[in-house]
């Protein structure tokens, strides 16, 4: 799936450990049974019962504004409209995509840290292809199949990706709904009368206020806290003439600043844009070069120069082979190297070496890595995942952001005291937005606000009890089927089909094994049989081109 590949394209950092899987699929468990209605419930799970389909209700209509025209996007404003609501896209851009919109620019911060830096939005470097098979790339209802005259391989570059997502909005009337060039500023609560100016709260006690409402009054839905969104947009203007192929801004036009209210907002601005950067020991006086993968473009610059390339996800595997080629020497590190299971490696030794975290680095241009070994080093490359950011939202410390963990959030989608008019879309994009969508409408509904305070409190403690990192609270990639399959049952949808599991398990399997090959050399083709034949009956049934 798009939404399952994006969660992997860049890299996250190293990858969880076994007692942080036992926790998630233990979670995904517990929703499980409780929409099957087990017998074998605590209290806990009983609140999961109060979700679901509301047939009495009476369907409602919303103006939503959705931020962000990529892959989650253009789904979600897909899903609303199907629903009944009114929709507006606002998209910094010129085109759909986000970020698989490859992009040749680089940041003046290498390591993407600076707040004030020209920022690039695009994280991709120009020899990405995808690391799961067309077949799980595309939307769930809309297969990516391979289109004479494109790139028709199975784990095809990124222009093929971004290709697929221009023909989803064409093929759903989604460019009509899009602002493009239209940068959101801020996101705020609104407590006007609709007729004038945005009255926008900006009261510190508005937190505690909605916590007494929210949780002292017990109300037994969520929806009856008429919380409406001011959203104000800057819209660039620009000249018609472009050099270069990069949009020529004219210097005589002032820009657009529009506030507009809506009912709710949906956040889907990606989160592989804002760098998440090791803490080494001495870098401050270490005289190398750093920079993190968001700005790594092509391996030339790299020629003949010792690289050290932290963290072994996708992105940080894909770049160390692609320097292999070019550097003097290639240091790879992760947190730890399971030789009887990275049979890979043992094969570059001499070209690549691969080696425990950096311990520290000295201002004579050395880097020390924890298994002992030293070397004097050029280049450090951060290939160490990214933070989620939302510079334009003021929710008044209702809503957080720790550790790369965005909270409190009912179900990775819902601030308990905000919703449903504030929601958040990351992975699975289809299943979530269409989720929203139905609660917004009212033909789904929520648990009350302090029951979905509660689940959000459970499931903290569960991974603190078993010792699972904060910054994978939204790393799903364990029990992402079974979450899928609860979201699915929440919009009455199908759960996800049984060829598309194993293809995953088998794709992931193939890739630690395979890092440099896997993309061109597979061993699934009954599960491709299965897959091709399923899409193409979907694409005949549904009349797409």
């Amino acid at each position: 799936m798009v939404e399952a590949v994006s969660s992997s394209t860049r890299n996250r950092g190293s990858s969880r450990s076994s007692s942080a899987n036992t926790g998630h699929n233990d979670y995904g468990r517990k929703k499980c049974e409780a929409l099957a209605g087990n017998s074998n419930l605590n209290g806990e799970d009983e609140l999961q019962m109060a979700i679901g389909s509301d047939k009495n209700a009476t369907k409602q209509s919303c103006k939503v504004a959705v931020i962000g025209a990529g892959a989650a996007g253009l789904v979600a404003a897909r899903e609303l409209q199907r629903e009944g609501h009114e929709v507006v896209v606002y998209e910094e851009g010129e085109k759909v995509g986000g970020v698989w919109l490859y992009n040749s620019d680089v940041e003046d911060d290498p390591l993407g840290l600076d707040p004030n830096r020209c920022s690039v939005h695009s994280s991709m470097y120009a020899s990405l292809r995808t690391n799961l098979p067309r077949e799980l790339m595309g939307y769930l209802d809309y297969p990516f199949l391979p289109r004479e005259g494109r790139d028709v391989r199975r784990f095809p570059r990124h222009e093929e990706v971004a290709s697929y997502l221009q023909d989803f909005a064409e093929e759903f009337n989604l460019l009509l709904l899009v602002k493009f060039c239209t940068k959101v500023e801020y996101v705020g609560i609104y407590r006007g009368d609709g007729n004038t100016e945005a009255d926008i709260v900006n009261d510190s006690s508005f937190k505690q206020q909605l916590l007494r409402e929210g949780c002292e009054d017990l109300r037994e839905d969520s929806a009856n806290l008429e919380t409406r969104w001011v959203v104000r947009t800057r819209e660039r203007r620009q000249a018609v003439e472009k050099e270069r192929d990069v949009l020529n801004f004219a210097t005589g036009c002032e820009d657009q600043v529009t506030d507009v209210i809506f009912d709710a907002v949906v956040i889907c601005n990606g989160h592989y844009s804002q760098p998440r950067v090791a803490w080494i020991p001495g870098l401050e006086k270490w005289p190398g070069k750093q920079m993190h993968s968001h700005n790594y473009r092509i391996a030339e610059p790299f020629r003949d120069k010792v690289v050290v390339v932290i963290g072994n996800g996708p992105s940080g595997i894909d770049i160390s082979l692609e320097l292999i080629s070019v550097a003097k020497e290639v240091h790879f590190c992760a947190k730890k190297w399971d030789l009887s299971k990275d049979l890979f490696w043992p094969l570059h030794e001499g070209k690549l070496q691969c080696h425990l975290l950096v311990e520290l680095v000295t201002e004579d241009g050395t880097v020390h890595f924890q298994d002992g070994i030293s070397c004097h080093v050029d280049v450090i490359l951060h290939c160490t995942g990214y933070l989620y950011s939302f510079p334009f939202l003021d929710t008044h410390g209702i809503v957080t952001v720790e550790n790369s963990a965005v909270g409190p959030l009912f179900e990775h989608v819902f601030p308990p005291l905000l919703a449903p008019s504030l929601s958040f879309v990351g992975l699975p994009f289809k299943l979530q937005s269409k989720w929203i969508a139905c609660i917004l409408s009212k033909s789904s509904s929520l648990p009350s606000t302090k029951d979905m305070m509660a689940d959000v409190q459970s499931f903290e403690v569960r991974l603190a009890e078993e010792g699972i990192p904060k910054h994978y609270t939204h790393n799903l990639d364990s029990c992402q089927f079974e979450y899928d399959n609860w979201l699915a049952a929440q919009c009455g949808s199908e759960p996800i089909e049984s060829w598309r599991i194993k293809m995953y398990k088998v794709a992931q399997k193939i890739r630690k094994l395979y890092p440099d090959s896997y993309r061109d050399i597979w061993d699934d083709y009954d599960l491709l049989d299965e897959a091709q034949s399923y899409l193409l009956k979907l694409k005949t049934e549904k009349h797409w081109k």
